[in-house]
């Protein structure tokens, strides 16, 4: 799927008046809207002769209730990516049903096509600032981190590598994803919101799944030879596991002992992973 839509965008072009990172107003898509900040000159990768000038970027998802706009003043993180040469573009989910802004991301829920209008707003904003379509992450937090896991499980080849944060799957998970995926899952011990375990809400009537469960699953899809995982190790507080299952299939899991955030540290990991060819990653 990946380029399919900036083929029929076309080449790159400028920002239309009023949208783009100096202003308020965000971009505008067919389905919805987005908001992006870039990285100065000061922060761009020097480009080598024959190499493309494109920015490699990240698309982040907001949370429940949140904004496109809400997401980019999350500081830490947002400085953290730019300071890497990585733009940060910021989807805006719908309002449901008149409430506060949300995902749809469980099958068989009435609404947009969040697949597809993910991938519109990853090809429009490639078209309009510059931004290498091939190497984009898909990254969200908590409702964001669910969108993340559900897209990545049915269009898989959407974006280069996915990276949840405290989100996984509802219940029932789904029995088999579409194909084989890099993923970064990072989650708080303490999360009370998404719990490890997961939690009922709304009265019962929908379940929030077990992040381990999640997990299990992801092994299967990347053909994972064995559960267990090939590397431990900790980090100051963080604990960390990664399981190397095969080119464009590997799996980092991060266990933080905050609740419910996205950690400042977390854009210089996510990169680091990212960036680091899984050959050297154990």
């Amino acid at each position: 799927m990946l380029g399919v839509l900036a083929g029929i965008l076309g080449g790159a072009r400028p920002a239309e008046a009023g949208c783009g990172p100096t202003v308020a107003q965000a971009c505008a898509v067919s389905q919805g809207s987005y908001h992006i900040a870039l990285p100065g000159p000061e922060h761009r990768t020097p480009i080598a002769a024959g190499q493309s000038a494109a920015m490699p970027a990240v698309v982040f998802l907001h949370g429940y209730g949140g904004s496109g706009r809400a997401a980019l003043n999350q500081r830490a993180m947002v400085q953290g990516l730019k300071a890497r040469g990585y733009a940060v573009i910021a989807p805006d989910a719908l309002s449901q049903d008149g409430g506060p802004r949300s995902w749809n991301f469980f099958p068989g829920w009435q609404g947009r096509d969040e697949v597809e209008f993910l991938q519109e707003v990853a090809a429009d904003a490639a078209a309009r600032f510059d931004l290498d379509r091939q190497t984009m992450i898909l990254a969200g937090f908590s409702a964001g981190g669910f969108m993340v896991n559900y897209l990545a499980c049915s269009a898989p080849g959407a974006f280069a590598g996915y990276a949840p944060i405290a989100g996984g799957f509802w219940r029932p998970q789904p029995a088999a994803c579409a194909g084989e995926i890099r993923l970064f899952h990072s989650h708080g011990w303490n999360d009370g919101v998404v719990p490890l375990e997961g939690r009922f809400l709304g009265g019962g009537r929908f379940q929030q799944g077990d992040i381990f469960a999640g997990l299990e699953l992801w092994r299967a899809t990347n053909h994972c030879a064995e559960e267990a995982p090939d590397r431990r190790w900790q980090e100051g507080e963080v604990l960390r596991r990664r399981w190397d299952c095969g080119p464009g299939a590997d799996i980092e899991f991060l266990l933080f002992p905050q609740g419910h955030q996205v950690p400042d540290w977390w854009s210089g990991a996510v990169l680091d992973w990212f960036e680091t060819p899984q050959q050297e990653a154990g």
